[in-house]
């Protein structure tokens, strides 16, 4: 009996790992009854390569959130396992560690359509982008680790997404690959959320997706902070219920008929010929439909229209068939000056009017290779630029000339310069009543992109107050009525046709258009009075006392201690 009552006693208790040991969330094998004991947090996860694939997977949950997919409900909680796992983290370095690689889920799942042309620099520039989001990991774990007082569940209501936007707005940087994938954008068909996108902008939108993400994710882990979550969660939704109600909306001012032609994939050696040919063809189709414009998709026109007269007599035959002017893409060497351009050329009944718009902002590698001396190496390995296309000065808005939109003024853009909110606010800013996107999506035609690139258009139109056409060579194209809503029918990846639009035009002045990106400026005054009140809590801390030596006394010394 006594053997047994021995063994009970001494009865073997698991150990754990000295990783988890070093961390104040590991939950204890056995507690005294009535105590508390920390519930199980990520920081358990039985090894830090785990845990960095993890949180790979929780950066990428919100791609999910675009198209092709579009579950644009699941942004509001997509990066709650992502800010959970952050805060669990045991130290600092380890949350910003999680945030990087996150980071780097979230930008190789945006971009994944990336990969047949870059292939493995595809995750080079996302491990590098990843590096933004690891200031908000730590972020993360400095206001929500540990049991966080009420008022640091309030700033973090505030705090992080700020520093989401400080990421997006470093990131957007034409160099750095652009605004593409803005959390924000996710919310393209939600009419609430454009309402939003009017005031603020895209980044109105983002910071108040991340702000509910991050009040769900503090109901989930601290019951005891759920009076700030559920304020902050209200809040949100007074701020939307402020802006459907009292933010000024767009001014009905009328129609104008704009046609898209879209020709198709074309391939082969002379697929330039083919495509101008096919465009001819559907654009000779719409003579008689009472047009005001017609659009082709970027790079339509393979050759100057200066060095290649025949092709602009074609163009100008078109425009006096149809009734309306044509806006073509010209991708070529331009005769009046040196390298290659991508221009929007405005044709009409006699010729080309002379207002061209030149590409401001170029794709990284797939229009030029930046710093070529040393990343030209990425021709090697994927379908990078041979050869850096040219920029443009300056915006452009041009007048129709004929038709019943006669006088309509509309700004042009190129490509992915869709996807910058200050360049379609600018040419609202500038007079533009009609905004025009010309895209070739062809490289990724069967991936997200081309769903992802109409999609940009409906959020510029919100923002603006100002109808939005996105047409391209291979689809989609799409257009978008002044307050972000889909005009007719888009033309799919399949389609090889033309799509006659009403389009809606308005006046007015949204408050985006006329404050700015005030959101980011709100952002950074958050992150600043942040910095100021950790340096004065520092400041005011006492030092800790230095230890004083041990006493000496009549049986022993610091040298040889008394026993």
């Amino acid at each position: 009996m006594d053997e047994l009552g021995s063994k009970r006693r001494h009865r073997w208790v698991p150990r754990w790992p000295r990783w988890a040991e070093a961390t104040p969330w590991r939950r204890t094998a056995r507690s005294t009854p009535g105590q508390r004991t920390a519930p199980w947090r990520g920081a358990d996860l039985a090894s830090p390569w785990q845990r960095g694939v993890i949180a790979a997977l929780c950066g990428a949950l919100p791609a999910l959130a675009f198209p092709a997919p579009s579950w644009w409900w699941f942004a509001y909680v997509a990066l709650v396992p992502w800010l959970l796992l952050a805060r669990s983290a045991p130290t600092g370095r380890r949350a910003a560690l999680d945030g990087w690689l996150g980071g780097l889920g979230f930008m190789v799942a945006v971009h994944h359509w990336l990969l047949p042309s870059l292939h493995v620099f595809t995750l080079v520039i996302a491990a590098l982008l990843g590096l933004l989001w690891a200031p908000w990991g730590w972020l993360v774990r400095h206001l929500l680790g540990g049991t966080p007082s009420s008022g640091r569940a309030a700033a973090a209501l505030l705090v992080l997404p700020s520093g989401w936007l400080m990421v997006e707005l470093v990131r957007s940087w034409e160099g750095l690959g652009g605004p593409w994938g803005l959390l924000g954008s996710s919310q393209w068909q939600v009419e609430p959320a454009l309402r939003l996108a009017s005031v603020g902008g895209v980044w109105l939108v983002s910071a108040l997706v991340v702000a509910v993400n991050t009040g769900v994710a503090v109901l989930v882990a601290h019951r005891g902070a759920r009076v700030p979550a559920v304020a902050g969660l209200v809040a949100v939704g007074a701020a939307t219920t402020a802006a459907w109600t009292w933010s000024p909306r767009p001014e009905p001012a009328g129609h104008v008929r704009v046609a898209v032609v879209q020709p198709g994939v074309m391939n082969g050696i002379d697929s330039a010929g083919q495509r101008f040919a096919r465009e001819e063809s559907l654009t000779r189709s719409l003579a008689g439909r009472d047009l005001d414009l017609v659009v082709w998709g970027e790079s339509s026109v393979g050759h100057d229209l200066t060095e290649r007269p025949d092709l602009a007599r074609r163009i100008t035959a078109l425009s006096r068939q149809v009734g309306a002017d044509i806006l073509v893409n010209v991708d070529a060497r331009r005769s009046d000056r040196p390298g290659i351009f991508k221009s929007s050329v405005l044709v009409g009944p006699k010729g080309p009017t002379g207002d061209r718009y030149d590409k401001m902002r170029l794709v990284p590698f797939g229009e030029y290779v930046p710093a070529r001396s040393l990343l030209g190496w990425a021709t090697s390995v994927g379908k990078a630029a041979g050869e850096d296309r040219r920029r443009g000065d300056r915006p452009v808005v041009m007048t129709i000339g004929q038709g019943r939109g006669q006088g309509l003024r509309v700004g042009p853009l190129v490509c992915f310069e869709s996807a910058f909110p200050d360049m379609s606010r600018h040419l609202t800013r500038e007079g533009a009543q009609l905004l025009l996107a010309q895209s070739a999506t062809s490289t990724f035609q069967h991936s997200w992109a081309p769903e992802q690139h109409a999609s940009l258009a409906a959020v510029r139109a919100a923002e603006t107050g100002r109808p939005m056409v996105h047409a391209t060579l291979t689809g989609v194209s799409a257009v978008y009525g002044p307050s972000g809503d889909r005009v007719g029918a888009p033309l799919g990846t399949s389609a090889s046709s033309t799509a006659e639009y009403e389009v809606p035009l308005a006046t007015g002045t949204t408050p985006y258009v006329r404050f700015g990106d005030w959101p980011v400026h709100t952002a950074l005054v958050v992150l600043a009075l942040l910095c100021a009140a950790e340096g004065a809590r520092a400041f005011r801390r006492p030092a800790p006392e230095r230890p004083s030596p041990p006493a000496r006394t009549a049986h022993g010394s610091p040298a040889r201690p008394a026993r």
